[in-house]
């Protein structure tokens, strides 16, 4: 799911500093589990159980997805440096489908750098970029590095597994059922539907900042 936010951004160069790599992500998720802990502050046995599923799901995606001929040129003609910086936790499912791919697509392109904050220890960040009034995860503010200033946003999930959700949110499906079916999709998915969404964001973000003579197609 995309919007096209207000142009200027609560996100601070304090912010940034504070971010970390995906790489300290998956490193500090380990160490908390190794405590018996999870992200935030609720550890209780259901949470550190998403957090367990969730480290076998980055995992999977790590190894199964494979970028698309045409996004990597896509990225390779990225010509302004963006910071994507992303809102998650380690309990979110969404978060653990779609991050590995998302940090996978960034260093594809040397002007793209992910950075990563916790939801919860970023409330006035999260309401900032909610969804249909929720705070929803992962939430990826794209930003660009010199101005900090809002190219665009995606998240929670992929058109489709948005779709899955307010479909069974409608019709009050148990969560355990749900559950099963939206990461069946992702799944099935290998992340190509993200890809597909991403290569129409960059040519959009790209418009943002190209001269006029050099505009690229955006998405519809």
């Amino acid at each position: 799911m995309t919007t096209t936010p207000n142009r200027t951004t609560p996100i601070t160069p304090a912010h940034l500093a504070k971010a970390i790599s995906y790489g300290q992500y998956r490193d500090m998720i380990d160490r908390l589990l190794a405590e018996g802990k999870t992200t935030g502050s609720n550890h209780a046995a259901d949470m550190l159980e998403y957090t367990r599923m969730n480290m076998h799901r980055m995992r999977r995606v790590e190894k199964t997805t494979v970028l698309k001929d045409e996004l990597v040129q896509l990225l390779l003609s990225v010509e302004t440096q963006m910071t994507w910086v992303v809102l998650t936790e380690a309990w979110c499912g969404d978060a653990a489908q779609s991050l590995p791919a998302i940090v996978k697509i960034a260093d594809a392109s040397p002007l793209i750098d992910v950075r990563l904050l916790l939801r919860d220890e970023h409330p006035e960040l999260m309401d900032a970029y909610l969804t249909n009034g929720g705070r929803a995860i992962p939430k990826l503010i794209a930003l660009n590095a010199a101005t900090l200033e809002v190219l665009g946003t995606w998240g929670p999930r992929p058109e489709p597994a948005q779709k899955l959700f307010l479909e069974a949110k409608a019709n009050n499906v148990p969560y355990k059922e749900f559950a099963e079916l939206l990461h069946g999709w992702y799944a099935k998915d290998r992340s190509h539907t993200l890809q597909e969404e991403f290569m129409c964001l960059l040519s959009h973000w790209s418009a943002l900042t190209a001269p006029q003579d050099q505009v690229v197609a955006r998405c519809s």
